[in-house]
């Protein structure tokens, strides 16, 4: 089910509000928001929410374990098999087509049989609930959270519908006490529907025109594709992805909010980033402070010496494209992030912090859009041959395609938008503006008008049918 849908949004996400809203006490709706959180996986998933449940129970099980024991060693124990569980049910449904396709790709070479099998249907969102799985036994073992007694305090956390999908990745710290005691009101109520109809407007009215010109310059075949329309097509994916997921997680903290559990925000301007390590600072935070507090600090992060910090970064950059999806490319794309950690850990980030900042800025978003060609390109060979596009190495032989016949004013007009909404802007403005009481109160009803404005034109948009699925879905 998605957010941008009218079955989410009128029938789903109001009755859903309601009854948790109208429920007397804190048991009630969480047994109800658990049931509603199955059944909007379900919608979608359908059996393969008995996988989500056996994940619950499996962790539940794991949690008591850690928690009833003295024993330091039965604690590692237990804590290693946990986290063994938890990948071994990722691996399986996540990387066992990619695992056995390149098997039989050796063996074909080896002139030996392939392996023959069934393809695994991928679940939606399995990267992200198996992640907060792993996030509640290790916080169960380090004591920043306690064990849950009540199975179904701890499925409300693994299957919250609000960040159940393309997360943000909510770390069981961070919420184990809202789950018992949680408050709302008016005030946190008007905040999360304004921050989720931001969000819906992020993704319907910006990411989704991005992506119809991204789609059509990817599917262009390769002698007719030129290299100022592959940089429209890169630069409308690098819009199209960032206005996509941070939608989502605006949508997602929204609806927290409307429940009443404050999720950490998930992005913070990346496009003005100064180096790939403040980028990484700024997109995706909860996946990359999840690395970060989970494995690259339990492996040494940067206190064995710099041989074993760039060893470090280059695992937790291997496995964060992998994270992304089972393929070569999401591999690389991660790789290229470590390798530029990597030099400026070295002293790249050094030599830029002495230059303007437009130069070091420039950087960052060259090698961040460069490294989305491998993000968004069906495989390798197409990510070399559309880079080798945009450097002109490859021209075309004859193309019927320019950039004029992908823009129009709607498109010109939502360029601006993003361009402005990449920027902390408007915050900026209102920060060096010394408004009075009646001025604040101006601002704020033309801020609610606006609002209004954006949930009108994205309702419209959606009910033409042209909404898409968010693109993290499929991680």
């Amino acid at each position: 089910m998605l957010f941008s849908s009218t079955v989410f949004l009128f029938l789903f996400l109001p009755i859903t509000f309601l009854v948790n809203f109208l429920l007397p006490n804190i048991k009630l709706k969480n047994l109800f928001l658990v049931i509603a959180s199955l059944v909007f996986y379900a919608w979608g998933e359908g059996e393969l929410v008995f996988l989500m449940l056996f994940s619950i129970l499996m962790n539940y099980f794991f949690g008591l374990a850690i928690d009833s024991t003295n024993s330091k060693k039965r604690k590692q124990i237990i804590l290693s098999s946990s986290i063994i569980g938890n990948l071994s049910i990722l691996g399986y449904y996540k990387y066992a087509n990619f695992i056995i396709e390149n098997l039989n790709i050796v063996f074909f070479n080896w002139e030996l049989d392939n392996i023959n099998h069934t393809e695994v249907t991928l679940p939606m969102g399995i990267s992200f609930f198996i992640f907060q799985c792993i996030s509640y036994v290790i916080d169960v073992y380090r004591k920043d959270g306690k064990a849950q007694k009540n199975i179904l305090d701890l499925a409300l956390y693994i299957s919250l519908f609000p960040q159940l999908i393309a997360g943000p990745i909510v770390r069981y710290q961070d919420v184990f006490e809202q789950i018992e005691s949680r408050f709302i009101n008016i005030d946190t109520i008007a905040f999360g529907i304004k921050r989720f109809i931001l969000g819906l407007a992020k993704k319907v009215l910006i990411a989704n025109t991005f992506g119809l010109i991204a789609d059509q310059v990817f599917a262009i075949n390769n002698p007719e594709l030129s290299g100022s329309v592959a940089w429209l097509g890169i630069i409308c994916y690098s819009f199209q992805i960032f206005f996509d997921f941070s939608g989502y997680s605006d949508m997602a903290i929204g609806l927290g909010k409307m429940f009443g559990f404050d999720f950490r925000e998930n992005f913070n301007f990346p496009y003005i980033a100064q180096s790939i390590r403040d980028f990484w600072r700024r997109w995706h935070i909860s996946l990359s402070t999840w690395f970060r507090d989970y494995l690259y600090v339990p492996l040494g992060g940067n206190r064995k010496g710099k041989y074993r910090t760039f060893l470090n970064l280059s695992i937790v950059f291997f496995l964060t494209g992998l994270w992304h999806g089972a393929s070569w490319n999401f591999i690389v794309w991660g790789m290229i992030h470590g390798l530029f950690l990597i030099l400026e850990k070295i002293g790249l980030e050094k030599i830029l912090s002495r230059l303007p900042k437009i130069v070091s800025h420039i950087y960052v978003l060259f090698t961040v859009v460069i490294a989305w060609v491998f993000f968004r390109s069906s495989d390798l060979e197409s990510s070399l041959v559309f880079i080798s596009k945009l450097f002109g190495f490859l021209q075309p032989q004859h193309t019927p395609y320019s950039i004029p016949l992908f823009l129009n004013n709607e498109v010109i007009i939502v360029f601006i938008i993003a361009i402005v909404s990449s920027m902390p802007v408007l915050k900026f403005i209102k920060s060096k503006l010394s408004l009075s009481f009646k001025q604040n109160l101006i601002w704020s009803h033309l801020n609610n008008l606006s609002l209004l404005t954006l949930l009108g034109l994205s309702i419209m948009s959606i009910a033409s049918g042209t909404h898409n699925p968010f693109i993290y879905f499929r991680f």
